[in-house]
């Protein structure tokens, strides 16, 4: 793609034709998860090694921590905001049951990691989203998280990188979590206006809500391969139109033909490619000297 090779030239043989899956020693009674793309099934122990993605190059959801680990330089994040924590304003059924489901399977306070790190030795605002928490659902605590870490970064002069994964708006909360697509619009071009770079990177899948607000409002917008991008469901809009969607309809590789996304970049290659652009837009310099 002549996107990537202008920021980001391989150094050597394993960067130019891509990292292959780590070798590892297989159990025979170590689980194993079926590839819906290969349709091969994976030792756990092989995939956890190859960053959730799997020898044909699907890729995997993989939790926020883990995405952490894999994108931020080792002890450089710090989080922040984590005492904002999601309410049952409209008394929904069921909904403080399901925060306390959500809580155990992701062993997170709310569908969004914030915080700030270093990536590839720059330093940058850094949001990642849940997957296992009510598949990403932006409330309000996640907007109210969000629009605080790009005020913040606007404080401090620094870069955003965001990584979205969401099923959209949450529904136990009614209007209040379409608000946030508005509060949090409002952060990203606050943040635009005063100068600084936002970048995000669209994984498996990003839809509804935040689809429409901050996920597409990125100075550089990333996709992994394979993901679903989109507002409604094909399904939706299929019998709203009447008419037949193309082939590969809302995946990353069909946003990226039709100039929605900037470029599609492996897993494996994202630190990489993301350290690049963020000192390509902060001009080498650091948020502490003051000259972003």
């Amino acid at each position: 793609m002549p996107f990537l090779n202008f920021i980001y030239k391989p150094q050597n043989k394993l960067e130019k034709e891509g990292r292959a899956a780590a070798p590892v020693q297989q159990d025979e009674s170590e689980p194993e998860q079926k590839c819906p793309n290969c349709r091969k099934q994976i030792p756990l122990s092989r995939l956890w090694a190859n960053a959730n993605t799997c020898p044909c190059g699907h890729h995997f959801r993989m939790n926020a921590r883990q995405r952490l680990s894999l994108v931020a330089d080792k002890d450089t994040f710090c989080e922040l905001f984590s005492q904002v924590q999601p309410a049952d304003r409209l008394a929904f059924p069921g909904y403080p049951r399901k925060l306390e489901t959500a809580r155990a399977a992701s062993q997170e306070n709310e569908a969004v990691l914030c915080g700030t790190a270093e990536i590839g030795g720059q330093p940058c605002c850094l949001f990642i989203m849940e997957p296992y928490f009510m598949m990403g659902s932006m409330g309000t605590a996640v907007g109210e998280k969000i629009t605080l870490l790009f005020e913040y970064a606007q404080q401090k002069r620094m870069p955003v990188v965001g990584f979205t994964i969401s099923g959209g708006a949450r529904m136990q909360e009614g209007l209040f979590s379409l608000m946030q697509m508005a509060k949090t619009s409002g952060a990203v071009k606050r943040h635009s206006n005063a100068g600084l770079f936002y970048l995000t990177v669209l994984t498996d899948p990003t839809t509804g809500g935040v689809t429409a607000s901050f996920a597409m409002e990125g100075d550089i917008i990333l996709a992994e391969p394979g993901a679903t991008i989109g507002f409604a469901g094909a399904r939706v809009i299929e019998q709203t139109t009447r008419k037949p969607l193309p082939k590969g309809f809302q995946t990353a590789e069909f946003l990226l033909e039709h100039g929605f996304v900037d470029a599609i970049v492996p897993r494996m290659n994202q630190k990489n490619v993301i350290a690049q652009l963020l000192k390509l837009h902060c001009g080498g310099e650091t948020y502490e000297s003051g000259r972003i």
